[in-house]
């Protein structure tokens, strides 16, 4: 009968265990998902933000057609992306979308009177803490993930997420090379 009760213990302990380690999981999925979800709502005031920006511009820059063309594409690419797409695919999109901002940028320089346009700063300010905003929201979402799939790998809750059937997350990575590199700053 004590056999029966300490078999009973045990497999009461265990399901606890399971419980507890099943309802972790669940909580940094969800984490991971609200951290996307903020990456989301950055991206999307990006999004909003490049169309008002290429208007302002373009009065200014009357030869500067492909570099606006090349924005608008780029925008246009990262926005028609279907919610289904995959961190790694929605890097790439909007890495080249950084890099389409970042020459318009630079071509910019060459414009004063558009430098001193008080619409261009506004939105040029606007698109600046946008991308911040968007760089914290990149590194939540990696440590959120990083921190879930530490606890789908590691003992013994990974026993529970391949039971459960969770899945590794993914990391948004930058995939485009000039993204990597040190802006090149020019004051002549």
């Amino acid at each position: 009968m004590i056999a029966l009760w300490v078999v009973l213990g045990i497999l009461a302990i265990l399901v606890l265990m399971f419980i507890a380690i099943y309802n972790g999981l669940v909580r940094l999925r969800n984490q991971v998902k609200n951290a996307w979800a903020q990456i989301d709502v950055q991206l999307k005031r990006r999004h909003d933000l490049i169309p008002n920006l290429v208007e302002t511009v373009k009065g200014y820059m009357k030869f500067e057609r492909e570099t606006l063309e090349a924005v608008t594409r780029a925008r246009n690419l990262a926005q028609q992306l279907p919610p289904s797409a995959g961190a790694g695919e929605r890097a790439k999109a909007e890495g080249e979308l950084s890099s389409a901002l970042a020459r318009l940028l630079a071509v910019v320089e060459r414009y004063p009177d558009l430098k001193a346009n008080q619409n261009f700063l506004a939105l040029q300010e606007e698109l600046t803490s946008t991308e911040n905003k968007i760089s914290f929201a990149r590194q939540f979402y990696n440590d959120s993930v990083m921190k879930y799939n530490n606890q789908t790998q590691m003992f013994p809750s990974n026993i529970v997420a391949t039971m459960a059937g969770f899945k590794p997350g993914e990391f948004f990575e930058v995939t485009v090379a000039e993204e990597r590199e040190a802006p090149k700053v020019s004051f002549s």
